[in-house]
Order: C-alpha cells, then structure tokens, then sequence
C-alpha cells in the first residue's frame, strides 16, 4: 500500500487484541506531515494499546500500519532500524534513567544507534535540551527536576536523532494547569518551527483544545474510532452523543428515581 505524498502515518484494517480479547477493530486513519494528531477516548478506550501498536511494540491481529511509507512489521531487519530512527517516543512516565545526568539521558539514543565521535553526540545531546529549555539544567538529575522539567528532557530524548514524527503517551498526565500549559506551548513550537509530526494520546481537554490539528476518538463500547475531525467541530457538530458529552465536559443524563 503507498501513502499520499503529505501523509506521514497510514492505518488501515487495524483490529488489536489478545486471541479473542479483541480491544480495537476497523481502525482507519491517516497522519499529515507537520500536523499535530490526537488519540483520545474515555479510560479504557484502548488509545496508549493504539499508540504502541503505531510503533511495532505490539502485532495487531489484522491491518497494517505505514510510517514514512514503511512497515514495522514486515521490514526486514535493516528497514526496521532506518524507520526507528524517524520515530521518538515519550512514555507516559517520562521513563528517565536516574543514575544518569539528563545530558547522558539525552545521548543515550546516539550511543545506541549511532557511530557518531563522543563529542558530537555531546553537542547534539545538548542542542536537544536547549529546544526543550533545559539548556542550564544538562548535568542535573531526574531526580532534582519538577515533573513538567521530566517530560521536557523526555522530549528532549525522543528527539535525539532528529525524528519526522514523535508519540507522546499522556504527557500532560499527572502535571498542574500551568505546567500542562508551557508543555502544550513546547509542542506547538516544535510542529510550527521544526516541521515535527506529532501523534499524542491525551484525554486532557484543555491541551487537546490548545494542540490538537486534528483528532480521532476511540470508544470502547464500540471498539473503534467514533468521531474524526478537529476538535472545535467536533464540540459542535459530533453527530454521536457521547462524543458531545465528552467535549462539552457533560456527564451521563441522570433520571430521578420514581417512588413505589
């Protein structure tokens, strides 16, 4: 299957599961160059079970998944490691190693995927904190760092090898309004500036709002997407019910109870 020239992610036929647990089914969809692409659903949903099937770690049971035209599942061993090298990922912990220094965090990638000399993968680890504006913070600690300061250097990480696309899973999770807030920022100015794919799981309003090009709604009654479109459209003119209750922050209708 080709992708069209502006499409930088191509799902078709997806069904995921665990022998007859099937989770997700009839996944279609397609990621734009340059845009930011949301995941989203209710708990349960299956968007973090999505997220890792787009980047090989788990084998759907049908469908494929292209990215930069290419397969994870049915790459030789070559082309799995020339597609890993257009893709970052950011775990919804950050997933930081605490023995070492965020500089060391950082070029972790570079040590393990390239033959680059010991000084260049210094630089190039260090330009990536600076994007992320931890510049000053190089030799710190994960540990010696707020959690919106995690995500950043985690960012920071999954940007080491200059990617066309980065996933992001939650990283607005467990983060107050502000600091969620200069992290949206922190995205945005990465698409507009560098060019960057994103492919975010979130079920946080407020950055879906702020972020979001387009999303996807998955629904685990239905186990599949139910609600395609940009999020300001989708608030007004969802045709499905739920998906309006999610976006207007409304809960289920509730009914007085009748006396006997």
């Amino acid at each position: 299957m080709s992708q069209e020239p502006d499409t930088i992610v191509t799902v078709r036929g997806l069904k995921i599961g665990y022998g007859e647990n099937v989770i997700l089914k009839n996944i279609n969809f397609e990621v734009r160059r340059g845009e930011v692409f949301v995941i989203l659903g209710g708990s349960g949903s299956g968007k973090s079970t999505l997220l890792k099937t787009l980047i090989g770690l788990y084998t759907p049971l049908e469908g494929e998944v292209l990215i930069a035209g290419h397969n994870l599942l049915t790459d030789d061993d070559a082309e799995r490691m020339a597609l890993l090298r257009k893709i970052g990922v950011l775990y919804q912990g950050g997933a930081l190693f605490g023995s070492m220094s965020l500089l060391e965090n950082v070029r972790l990638p570079l040590d393990e995927l390239t033959g680059l000399p010991a000084p260049l993968k210094e630089l190039m680890a260090l330009s990536r904190l600076k994007l992320v504006g931890l510049g000053d913070a190089a030799q710190k600690m994960p540990s010696e760092l707020s959690g919106g300061m995690q995500k950043r250097a985690g960012i920071a990480r999954a940007m080491a090898l200059d990617p066309q696309i980065l996933f992001l899973d939650e990283p607005s999770a467990g983060l107050d309004p502000v600091t969620s807030a200069g992290l949206d920022r922190l995205i945005m100015d990465l698409a507009h500036h560098f060019g960057i794919t994103f492919v975010i799981v979130t079920h946080e309003l407020a950055s879906i709002f702020n972020i979001a090009d387009r999303c996807i709604m998955l629904d685990s009654r239905t186990q599949t997407i139910i609600a395609e479109g940009k999020p300001d459209e989708l608030r007004e003119h969802a045709s499905d019910p739920w998906v309006l209750q999610f976006f207007n922050r409304e809960s289920e209708p509730t009914h007085a109870a009748h006396p006997n």
